[in-house]
């Protein structure tokens, strides 16, 4: 099952204009009982921690420590969408912890002005 929290590489193609594109990290931001249900998942795009030079409000910088993942991965949390189960592998790649995902939240409220 996919749960709030995980982490997957997912292939994000076909893509249009500026939208995050092929394989790369996704975090799970939507709620477990959504995530039950066959309808789509709500995420975040990660990419590699060298790719961001500079910090901003709108992304969160995770250690592998923190992700389980093999480096270090910036969540761009302006960069929102769902997508289909289909789409995801059969196990996830990490899980961030419960005060990553804690800054994850305040940076796509941030982000949504809410």
């Amino acid at each position: 099952m996919i749960e709030r929290g995980q982490i997957y590489f997912v292939d994000l193609n076909p893509t249009k204009g500026r939208e995050q594109a092929v394989q790369r990290p996704i975090l799970v931001l939507s709620s477990d009982r959504i995530n039950q249900l066959p309808l789509v998942v709500t995420v975040v795009f990660g990419t590699k921690g060298e790719n961001i030079k500079r910090d901003f409000p709108t992304n969160v910088r995770v250690s592998s420590m923190d992700s389980g993942l093999p480096i270090e991965t910036v969540f761009l949390c302006f960069q929102i969408r769902a997508i289909d189960h289909r789409r995801f592998p059969d196990a996830p790649a990490g899980k961030l912890p419960e005060e990553m995902m804690n800054k994850v939240e305040s940076a796509v409220r941030y982000c949504l002005e809410l």
